[in-house]
Formats: C-alpha cells, sequence, structure tokens
C-alpha cells in the first residue's frame, strides 16, 4: 500500500530565494471525511486525482493514491466538489539530498505558508533551512482539506 511520510512547517521569509520552480495550484475535495479524503488538482498544466487514508497517531505517515488525469477532466471534477477550493503557489527548494515543497496560499488563506518535506521513514533526519519555523506535522488545521472549511483568514 503506498505510504506518504512527510513533516509539516510553518515558514518565515527566505525561501524564494533559493526555490528552482513554482508552479500555481488550484484543488478542491470529492471527499473530506477525514478516513477518505478524494483531492482533485490541478498542478500547472497537469490534472491529479488523489485519495488519502486516515493519518498516523504521530500525523506524518497516511495511505496516499494518485492518478494523473487531463486538466479537462479536473476542471470537470472540481465543478462537483465540496464548497471551497485551494489556490497556492508552490514553490520546490532544495536542501542537500531533500526537496521542501513551500506552499503559499492565496485568497481566504492569504498570509499562510507552510514547508513540508517527504521522507523515507518517520526517523529519517534531514537538514532544517533557516526559513523553516515551528513544526506543525499532524495538527489538522493545517490539512488542506480543513483549510478549504476553515480558511486561516478566520482564526
Amino acid at each position: 500500500m503506498p505510504q506518504e511520510i512527510e513533516k509539516k512547517f510553518l515558514v518565515r521569509e527566505g525561501y524564494k530565494q533559493t526555490a528552482y520552480t513554482h508552479t500555481h495550484i488550484t484543488q478542491g475535495y470529492l471527499s473530506s471525511a477525514p478516513n477518505r479524503i478524494v483531492r482533485v488538482r490541478i498542478y500547472g498544466d497537469k490534472g491529479y486525482l488523489t485519495i488519502k487514508g486516515v493519518a498516523s497517531l504521530s500525523g506524518m505517515s497516511r495511505y496516499e493514491w494518485e492518478k494523473e488525469i487531463t486538466v479537462s477532466e479536473a476542471r470537470e471534477l472540481l465543478s462537483l466538489c465540496e464548497a471551497g477550493a485551494i489556490d497556492k503557489t508552490r514553490y520546490l527548494v532544495q536542501v542537500g539530498e531533500f526537496t521542501f515543497e513551500v506552499d503559499e496560499f492565496h485568497d481566504e488563506n492569504q498570509g499562510l505558508v507552510v514547508a513540508e518535506v517527504e521522507l523515507s521513514s518517520e526517523d529519517e533526519l534531514f537538514d532544517k533551512p533557516q526559513w523553516l519555523g515551528k513544526e506543525v506535522t499532524g495538527q489538522k488545521k493545517y490539512y488542506n482539506s480543513r483549510l478549504v472549511k476553515k480558511p486561516f483568514s478566520s482564526w
């Protein structure tokens, strides 16, 4: 079963200077039930359908299945999604052998910037860049599926 293992952090200024690319992302949720999140995403010029399972007790790991679909299929599915959408720009920043995905949120989540680093195990070590802030791994309010329902601007 495919597992996603990642840590999530708040971010301070300084990441954009070392980012090697950035891409606009729009995503919605066909299901935001905690035990079966079904996400539709347009990531640049590609579409994706993703299913995520329940997170582990640490919040670091969970089942993830993803399939590339056409952008037109993604647009069709976005029209069927639950209310709300996530709009963000993702910056990719290489730090040693790890790639940090830094998401700068827009619209109702403007002002929120989080970074995720994918790991091969929950105890894998990695260098933390200066712009990495407080760890928020497993804090559900930072899940994109929750930000749709309770945006950062309402905190």
